[in-house]
């Protein structure tokens, strides 16, 4: 096992321990990661950075390790990465050799009517090789929940969704079956930012919390009202990622920079503003998730 999973783990028991969850924060592009290393640097937090499929076809796996590396060096931060989503086991054993800290395999996103014996057995499989080689932590979820990674325009359905939502017994289940470091809870966070705020279990989430003895995440952050973050980190949630409110903030400023600058075509020159709105997001989040002030020197 390697330093930087080693802290890794180390950072998991201490946001237990300690009640704090860490911000996993998504890139897709050097801009976005300059914004979450900056928000870290100045909130003194822990962060992760992630990429999804889509992400790792565009940046490339070693790119963004080399990426994350470079920056941690420069502004002294505390900053893992993420492989998020990853759609099948090849994926998944190609972010631990690439050195991701952290391994998150969702089957049943590339093949949503994955039946419950496919889901375990592709997950057993990454788990058993991220301890066979680097130790990278593992996390999973027995199916797909719902959403996308954007801005809808549709109310949330809480009808439909508490259909998937996560149960304790079914939990433990699959936490004992597979082995993870990690369980993606459904307590009715959804990816995406809707019109509607987001609405959280807080109770079901305690009763998980209280019949797993591995770490929580919560997918789905963006449009969730605060509190709902700050009582998630108390209960007992390790890991909160983020995604769409960073989008819309990119792109928000960026399409204002665009309409007021029209002259301009040096795009490099109309980035700092764009910069400095998702980094505002990140380090609210920051504060959301009480990670301020947690990050270790390294």
């Amino acid at each position: 096992m390697n330093d930087n999973v080693t802290r890794a783990r180390e950072l998991m028991e201490r946001s237990r321990r300690e009640r704090f969850a860490v911000g996993a924060f998504n890139v897709d592009n050097q801009e976005t990661l300059v914004a979450v290393a900056r928000a870290a640097q100045v909130k003194r937090s822990p962060v992760l950075v992630e990429v999804s499929q889509g992400e790792v076809e565009a940046i490339g796996l070693a790119n963004l390790r080399s990426m994350v590396d470079n920056y941690r060096a420069e502004l002294g931060i505390e900053m893992y990465v993420n492989l998020d989503h990853s759609p099948s086991v090849e994926a998944a054993k190609a972010g631990i050799d690439a050195g991701f800290e952290f391994i998150h395999i969702d089957y049943s996103q590339a093949k949503k009517d994955a039946s419950d014996e496919e889901i375990v057995a592709a997950t057993r499989e990454v788990v058993a090789y991220a301890r066979e080689t680097t130790g990278a932590l593992v996390e999973s979820e027995p199916h797909y929940f719902g959403g996308s990674s954007n801005v809808h325009t549709e109310d949330i359905d809480y009808e439909e969704v508490r259909k998937t939502f996560s149960t304790p017994a079914g939990a433990r289940a699959f936490v004992e079956a597979t082995g993870i470091d990690t369980f993606a809870a459904a307590v009715g966070n959804l990816h995406g930012r809707y019109p509607v705020p987001k609405q959280l279990d807080l109770d079901l989430l305690t009763e998980i919390r209280a019949a797993i003895d591995v770490n929580i995440s919560l997918h789905g952050g963006s449009g969730t009202p605060g509190h709902y973050f700050e009582s998630a980190a108390k209960i007992g949630v390790s890991k909160i990622n983020l995604n769409s409110d960073m989008r819309y903030a990119f792109r928000t400023t960026l399409e204002a920079q665009l309409r007021e600058h029209p002259e301009e075509y040096a795009i490099v020159r109309l980035m700092p503003p764009v910069i400095r709105a998702v980094q505002d997001v990140v380090e609210e989040h920051i504060e959301l998730y009480g990670s301020a002030g947690r990050a270790l020197t390294l």
